[in-house]
């Protein structure tokens, strides 16, 4: 069984609890911004002592009202300023905050909030509270209802103004590093979602080390990001509590369709995204290109970039492509850091692998990508590349304070001060998901030599064909979906003959793509699924995607949906990852009409 086990670099302290986080913060450095928050094109800063005036303000608000150390408060909201100010004041007041993603169902709001014995709920918009309201009669217990549109954080603050300092002292210093800091719900993409126990310790752990390990990143005075994915996902939110650790300036911005112009007038020195979000950075330059008449330009451009970054990591780049470099740097790349901001140093990348062509383009651009690996149950990172640790197509060492292991199946196992306490209520999952200490994940990886770790594949989604091969879909998808045309893909053929794929179109991309290759840009979603055109260019990521893999394990046949598979569609989680099961239940008789008719000797390779 290999091992690899990073020494914590800062000394534990079974005594913290994440409030310390910020005291400590506005200890060091009070007059330094800590937030901004968007005045129409400016941002304006909010300093560390009045991010901490407000917090002491809000959670004595909390405290007036009647919440009580150890009650369980639920938040609907997405991701802005309040999020982490509603954070922070409910662990001052010694209460326990229950995220619920903003685009969850009626049923889903009303298991997290049951199962959670949540005695209050703070709602972000009128639709957040409309699907609150529908379940409320089933949820007795929830006797405080405040919502933000109404301005119920300012009336709270002014409710709280008679509790003394004294009182929120006490109540912030209650919790010690083994009591329990959130309770995080998993998105529920194998079953009904478990509530998972994070500690205040595995924050304050988590951070310090963290904030050590990436101190080039989170260099203090100096660092600012801009959040744009939901708070409520364990890998923003901790981001969000590392900033506060390192003294980072933090923006806020939940719409994606606004994300260019705030990028742009925020200017961070490092992002926080997901694979999907670097596929659409890269897809929309090439096809705004394309529009354009560059398209060639772009690609040979994008060529350049990931054979300079091989080169670079090999240690000698030739001197005819420094000059091609050095051209399309002021041709191509200049342009494409500017519209980040101009100031992007490090992107943080997680949830999902990221293709090595995108680590080493990006690269190139001066953008370091340092993809992770995490869960929710690893409180977000247990292995993430550092700027001076770093090695494309990896998801990096463990973190300081953190051992993985792989079993000897390849499954992923970790150990250490990120690793959850329990699941809510659920001894049997808990003693599931442990062995001698060790959290399964139920993932699978490799170690190279330095100890850095590939991601495989799920132990749960291996694909077993007919003929015996085993493949794991994570290796076909992954390309295919890099393709601009392409929103999702889904490899199908457990006990089939050969493998296939459930293909859904970009809706974004699909009219600039339609234009640019001399098709009707206004067709619908059904006329796309069956346009040669679109079949063909679908195919040519299949065959790219199969040259990676032997013939048993290429994809033989695919079908484009009709349709688009979103979360609101119950088909993807709020990461966007694909909840494989109910994929297969809604689109059983599409699969079924792949294989119906196939020959029995289809897909079956005779040179392997």
């Amino acid at each position: 069984m290999k091992q690899f086990d990073t020494p914590a670099l800062h000394p534990a302290d079974p005594t913290a609890n994440a409030t310390d986080l910020l005291v400590d913060r506005v200890t060091a450095t009070p007059d330094a911004p800590l937030f901004s928050i968007p005045n129409g094109d400016a941002w304006d800063d909010i300093t560390c002592a009045e991010f901490y005036r407000q917090v002491i303000a809000l959670s004595k608000g909390l405290v007036a009202s009647g919440i009580e150390p150890g009650d369980k408060i639920g938040l609907m909201c997405k991701t802005r300023y309040e999020w982490t100010l509603i954070d922070f004041a409910t662990w001052f007041a010694g209460a326990v905050l229950v995220p619920v993603y903003e685009t969850s169902s009626p049923m889903q709001v009303q298991w997290n909030m049951s199962d959670s014995e949540a005695i209050a709920i703070i709602l972000e918009t009128p639709d957040m509270f409309a699907r609150f309201d529908e379940v409320h009669p089933e949820l007795p217990e929830i006797r405080k209802v405040w919502q933000l549109h109404l301005g119920d954080l300012d009336k709270l603050a002014a409710a709280g103004v008679d509790v003394p300092d004294e009182e929120i002292e006490r109540r912030r210093k209650l919790a010690n590093a083994d009591d329990i800091g959130t309770l995080i719900y998993t998105s529920g993409s194998t079953g009904k979602p478990k509530g998972c126990v994070l500690t205040h310790g595995n924050f304050v752990e988590l951070s310090r080390n963290s904030a050590e390990a990436l101190s080039e990143v989170v260099e203090e005075g100096r660092a600012s990001t801009l959040l744009f994915i939901t708070t409520a996902h364990i890998f923003a939110r901790f981001i969000a509590v590392l900033c506060v650790t390192g003294g980072v300036k933090v923006g806020h911005q939940a719409d994606t369709k606004q994300l260019l112009p705030a990028l742009a007038s925020f200017k961070p020195t490092f992002l926080l995204a997901v694979p999907r979000v670097f596929e659409k950075v890269y897809n929309s330059a090439e096809q705004k290109a394309e529009a354009g008449g560059r398209g060639k330009i772009f690609r040979r451009a994008a060529d350049v970039a990931v054979a300079h970054s091989k080169a670079v990591e090999a240690g000698s780049v030739p001197f005819g492509l420094r000059v091609q470099f050095a051209i399309f740097d002021r041709l191509v790349y200049s342009k494409l850091r500017a519209a980040m901001g101009g100031r992007v140093k490090f992107a943080v990348s997680g949830s999902a692998p990221l293709g090595s062509h995108l680590g080493h383009f990006f690269h190139s651009l001066g953008i370091k990508i340092l993809e992770g690996y995490g869960l929710t149950e690893t409180t977000a990172p247990a292995t993430v590349n550092l700027p001076d640790k770093f090695k494309i197509g990896t998801v990096g060492p463990a973190l300081p304070g953190v051992s993985v292991r792989l079993s000897d199946d390849g499954e992923i196992q970790v150990k250490g001060i990120n690793v959850f306490k329990e699941y809510w209520k659920n001894p049997e999952a808990t003693a599931a998901a442990f062995d001698d200490g060790w959290f399964l994940t139920g993932d699978l990886g490799s170690f190279d030599d330095d100890g850095f770790l590939a991601i495989t594949g799920r132990k749960k989604e291996i694909i077993v064909t007919a003929g015996g091969k085993n493949v794991s879909p994570a290796a076909l998808e992954d390309p295919v979906r890099s393709n601009p045309l392409v929103s999702q893909v889904i490899v199908v053929g457990d006990q089939k003959p050969f493998i296939a794929a459930l293909v859904t179109l970009d809706t974004e991309m699909l009219p600039t793509w339609l234009a640019n290759n001399g098709e009707d840009k206004n067709m619908t979603l059904a006329e796309a699924s069956v346009n040669p055109a679109v079949n063909a260019e679908i195919q040519r990521a299949i065959d790219l995607a199969n040259s990676h893999v032997s013939r048993a394990e290429s994809i033989r046949k695919f079908v484009i949906l009709a349709t688009d598979l979103t979360e609101a569609s119950g088909h993807l989680t709020p990461k966007l990852s694909i909840k494989r099961n109910v994929i297969m239940k809604d689109f059983a008789d599409v699969v079924e009409g792949i294989y119906s008719g196939s020959p029995a000797t289809q897909g079956i390779s005779l040179a392997h």
